[in-house]
């Protein structure tokens, strides 16, 4: 004779599945692969799961603020010499800020910090003026120059130093530029310097 179950059984069975299935296909996706649900929050899949940035589920699961973006841009608007306090620290400093999402570039240091750890991107131009000597410029991270750029070319009025690229940061890791070859005595307007978060981690 056939047995049948209840229906209270059928659906606890069916839950149960579901779940389990559920909980599979979650642990099943490649480390930190964002969802973005709605434009409300972004949930990543992450095998290593950590608390830094957003709430993390027993099951690998890290809800994160959509609204945590974090993008800058820099310029240079006046063709000022070096300041005294530029000279002896050979920062390039910016006057103007074009976009700063977060808050994360501080205009008077002209220094980006981070405020998560992450894969982030950076680029930079700067521009001497009506000057003949080869400049050199770096992005500094922490106080170590990552990349360089190069200008010196003694024919043309204006040219630019310029590069881009993309860095792992962790929290508080600082970015800025700094002169490390030449000057810029005559100016730098129309400098640019710029960054943003391209996924967290």
């Amino acid at each position: 004779m056939l047995r049948t179950r209840e229906p209270g059984s059928l659906a606890v069975l069916a839950s149960t599945l579901l779940l389990g299935f559920s909980v599979a296909f979650s642990l099943g996706q490649n480390d930190t692969e964002p969802v973005v649900l709605e434009g409300k929050c972004l949930v990543v899949c992450d095998s290593n799961p950590s608390a830094e940035g957003g709430v993390t589920s027993s099951f690998g699961i890290s809800v994160r603020a959509a609204g945590a973006k974090v993008a800058f841009s820099a310029v240079r608007g006046t063709n000022h010499e070096p300041s005294e306090m530029s000279n002896k620290s050979m920062t390039i400093y910016f006057d103007q800020v074009l976009v700063n999402i977060g808050n994360h570039f501080d205009l008077k240091a002209s220094v980006f910090q981070a405020p998560r750890r992450g894969i982030y991107s950076f680029s930079f131009h700067v521009v001497k003026v009506y000057n003949r000597q080869t400049i050199q410029v770096n992005l500094m991270h922490n106080e170590y120059p990552i990349i360089s750029a190069f200008a010196g070319d003694q024919d043309v009025t204006r040219e630019a130093a310029s590069n881009g690229v993309l860095l792992h940061l962790e929290r508080e890791d600082r970015l800025y530029l700094k002169l490390e070859r030449g000057n810029l005595m005559g100016g730098w307007k129309y400098s640019t310097f710029s960054g943003f978060l391209v996924f967290p981690l």
